[in-house]
Parts: C-alpha cells; structure tokens; sequence
C-alpha cells in the first residue's frame, strides 16, 4: 500500500460546490481521488513550465479583483521591471470587480516565469495562465 498522509483545507462553499459537480461529471470515487489528480496535474504543469529555457514567446493572462488594495499599481509596477520581455498588453474589464488582462512576451524563458510568479503572488490576483511557444515550433523534450 502507497504511504498517504491526510490533509485538511478549507474551501469557500461555492468553489467546493462546483468541484464536486466535475467529480460527479467525470465519475470520481471520491474527492480524495479527484484532489489527487487536480495537484498530479497542476505538479506536471509546474515541472513543464519550470524546465523551459532558452528564447520562449507566448502570452500570460491574469484576471484579477481590481478593487483588492493596490493590484492594479502592483501588477504595472512588476510589468515596468519586465519591459526587456514584454512585447504588448491588453486590458479587458470582464465585469464590474473583475479585469483580465493578457502580456505578450518574448525573451528568456526564466524571466518569463519570474514575471508570471510574481503576477501570481499579488493578493486580488484570481487566476494566471500562462502559455509558453517556443519560437520555430520547436517543443522542449
């Protein structure tokens, strides 16, 4: 039998509602097994996106609260450290409380994550998605 060690954590209601209805949908045998493979997944996606080096292009997407304390000073003044890679932004507001805003990069594949994990870091900072091309096509090994 795999060791296993026994977590807690807490959830807002509604995120754990809709949690448990993929687990329903993709026919789970139980939250532990779906929570297993969400961080098998989000690991693997870590490990692909920390292994990159060299010349890389793609596009990091941050939707944030823009009435959380400072974001949007907070999410420009990190951009301005970063304009060796940044190429363009573009801003959308997605509701009243919730902006998306896409960056275009291109350069050093570990400025490019420096910049995605200190997106990530800011409180008010919902979600970040960053997409990685590598320049000729090319895909890492």
């Amino acid at each position: 039998m795999t060791d296993m060690d026994r977590i807690s954590i807490s959830l807002p209601s509604k995120l754990l509602k809709e949690f448990d209805e993929i687990i329903a949908e993709r026919g789970y045998a139980s939250r532990s097994e779906a929570i297993r493979d969400a961080i098998r997944d989000y690991i693997i996606k870590h490990k692909w996106i920390h292994s990159l080096e060299g010349e890389r292009a793609g596009s990091i997407s941050v939707i944030y609260n823009h009435h959380a304390s400072d974001v949007m000073e907070k999410i420009t003044e990190i951009q301005h450290n970063y304009t060796d890679i940044i190429v363009a932004t573009l801003h959308l507001h997605l509701d009243h409380d919730h902006c998306l805003e896409t960056i275009l990069v291109r350069g050093d594949a570990k400025r490019i994550r420096e910049l995605t994990d200190k997106l990530t870091a800011q409180k008010g900072v919902k979600q970040v998605k960053l997409s990685v091309m590598v320049p000729g096509g090319q895909i890492p090994e």
